[in-house]
């Protein structure tokens, strides 16, 4: 009898942690929290955490409540993919949110397709991720990191007289698959499938060819373990280059080689970064950041309108709960993860289900006219997952505040864009 009743026991209780497991809608997420990308993974969980945490405040969704699941893949591939692995198969999730970067978003789309999960990717541009033949991939910045250049084109070519443009460049990039993305598109390379080798995307001439600039100095640095910042600074200041390009992988690279340029007293017209929105940025590097360009995909000046928990929530919103929460003001690292847990949430509103094919189905649906609303502005895709006539925002460091500058007829709040840069 006292077996019966503690096997009854046992039973009742199994029931009730399912029951309590069935009243939250799991999501999980790994992030670079440690590592080379830490700095970027600390604020995609802030991000992701105050959007559920929002969400949860307003009675969650489907009538549940989010359960957010966060772990640490110390900005290695090979722990990221045994993270998605275990949030389907052990803890079961309903949904995922995507992690940090190109290099590990790359294999974590092979793990989410082969499941069938949506796979809502915050950073991850290089192109070939989108082009392996995967379902359900949603991209939440502009494009894919080859046409990044194409704004920095057009920044020069409408804000720059023409008589004093650059005509020189000399383009330093990390080996890295963000990195060479976007070298890629401003070189004019091919993109190749390194499944098979097979020519994604001809990119040729190149943005840089098509401003009427000349690469007169290029060198890469490896991934990891990089150090030799002044040496490579004097090898860009020796080459004379009007433009220096700077392809960096974080913002913590960012400010090494801003360092290096300012030391070696460094005098280019102009200088673009692939990184180096983040307040950390700008403590690092002081004066030394006025006048460089950062593209960007999140300006807090954007007057966005978006949807949370079926609610208008508006950029000037998400700027104070998040000052309000973490005491201090919040960066695109924030932004893009947040838009992302908004997407989601409106996707499952949208189709009444947790259920990832009829998510992937609703997403796929969006349009102009019918968009996903976040506050990075309004998102539909195309086939493979790329957002659909959305420019990248160019931002400016100057007197130590970060300032939109381009496009110029986007919004109000535009900053007239200041140049030549001359010395650090």
């Amino acid at each position: 009898m006292l077996r019966t009743t503690g096997l009854l026991a046992a039973a009742a209780f199994l029931i009730t942690g399912a029951a309590q497991a069935q009243d939250t809608i799991k999501i999980g997420a790994s992030l670079p929290l440690t590592g080379n990308f830490s700095i970027a993974g600390q604020k995609h969980r802030q991000g992701y955490q105050l959007c559920v945490d929002l969400i949860n405040d307003r009675g969650g969704v489907l009538g549940k409540k989010i359960d957010l699941i966060v772990s640490d893949n110390r900005s290695d591939p090979a722990t990221a993919i045994n993270q998605y692995e275990r949030f389907i198969n052990v803890d079961g999730v309903d949904a995922v949110y995507g992690t940090f970067s190109s290099r590990l978003t790359f294999p974590v789309a092979n793990i989410l397709n082969k499941y069938n999960m949506v796979h809502p990717i915050p950073a991850g541009g290089a192109l070939r991720i989108y082009t392996q033949g995967h379902k359900n991939l949603f991209y939440f910045q502009p494009n894919a990191a080859e046409y990044v250049g194409s704004s920095l084109r057009d920044v020069i070519r409408d804000l720059v007289p023409a008589d004093d443009a650059p005509k020189t460049a000399a383009v330093v990039s990390a080996d890295d698959f963000f990195a060479n993305a976007i070298e890629a598109g401003l070189l004019g390379s091919t993109v190749t499938d390194p499944a098979n080798g097979s020519v994604v995307a001809d990119l040729a001439p190149g943005y840089l060819a098509d401003a009427g600039i000349e690469v007169v100095f290029s060198e890469k640095w490896p991934e990891e373990g990089f150090n030799d910042w002044l040496n490579l600074a004097n090898s860009i200041k020796q080459s004379g280059a009007d433009l220096i390009i700077g392809l960096t992988a974080s913002a913590e690279e960012a400010v090494q080689l801003t360092r290096a340029l300012k030391t070696v007293r460094a005098t280019p017209k102009l200088v673009y970064l692939s990184q180096g929105t983040q307040a950390e940025f700008h403590e690092g590097t002081g004066t030394a950041g006025d006048g460089i360009l950062i593209h960007t995909s999140w300006h807090q000046a954007a007057p966005f309108t978006s949807l949370l928990a079926g609610e208008e929530f508006s950029n000037a919103d998400f700027v104070e709960t998040f000052q309000e929460q973490f005491g201090e003001a919040p960066d695109e690292d924030s932004a893009i993860p947040f838009a992302v847990c908004q997407a989601i949430e409106q996707a499952m509103r949208g189709a009444e289900t947790t259920d990832n094919a009829k998510l992937g189905e609703w997403l796929s649906a969006r349009t102009k006219a019918e968009p996903v609303r976040t506050i990075l502005g309004r998102f539909a895709w195309d086939e493979i997952g790329l957002p659909v006539d959305k420019p990248f925002l160019m931002t400016q460091w100057n007197n130590g505040e970060l300032q939109f500058v381009y496009p110029t007829d986007e919004f109000e709040g535009v900053a007239k864009m200041s140049y030549p840069k001359g010395g650090f």
